[in-house]
């Protein structure tokens, strides 16, 4: 299931209708085939993402390319503890200039930050934030009579965008400091939550 919600989420990642053209392909590293597109008036750069998604100690690599609007070209990572998505983004402002891939990013390594993370029970669990994930996050999200809430690690280029946006959350905040996303009881699905914020990050 969370397979198909990434494909779903880099199709979407660079869409494009100015005369700046770009090459456009979403999927699994090596089965993107890339398409020319024209980029609409406001998307002034070309784009290629890798994003590496580990879940339970398996990783899924996706390759996106395509138009891309400049202050979205971002890199950096969130990390549930349960889940944990890394991007790259390489970027450029010439005519079908995305040709290459977007190297990896950043790294597994702990840096001696902690956040406070949920699991299906509660919200008093440390996490061990990795590589450059400097700040922690807590995001809330009301579906009819229900609020859920996710926390967990994140990088301050990430928190900066999603901050910015905070497309389909009730309230998202990041923090600096150990453990500095109090911790809370409730229940929740991780994945579910942060997905209308990166989709609303990634296209806008």
């Amino acid at each position: 299931m969370e397979l198909k919600i990434f494909i779903v989420l880099f199709c979407t990642l660079f869409t494009g209708g100015n005369s700046l053209q770009c090459y456009e392909c979403s999927g699994k590293m090596g089965s993107c085939v890339s398409k020319e597109k024209t980029c609409q008036d406001t998307e002034t750069t070309c784009g290629s993402a890798t994003t590496v998604v580990s879940t339970g100690g398996t990783e899924v690599k996706m390759q996106s390319k395509g138009c891309i609007l400049k202050e979205n070209c971002i890199s950096g990572s969130v990390n549930f503890e349960v889940e944990r998505l890394v991007m790259s983004t390489k970027c450029c402002s010439t005519d079908l200039c995305n040709t290459q891939d977007a190297p990896d990013y950043g790294s597994n390594s702990p840096n001696g930050k902690q956040c406070y993370y949920c699991d299906e029970k509660n919200c008093f669990n440390k996490l061990k934030c990795l590589g450059d994930e400097e700040r922690c996050f807590t995001g809330k999200i009301t579906d009819g009579s229900v609020t859920q809430t996710a926390k967990g690690c994140v990088s301050k280029s990430i928190c900066d965008a999603a901050s910015q946006a905070n497309k389909g959350f009730t309230s998202f905040s990041c923090c600096q400091g150990n453990l500095c996303d109090s911790a809370m009881s409730i229940k929740q699905n991780l994945l579910f939550l942060l997905w209308p914020l990166f989709f609303y990050i990634l296209i806008h």
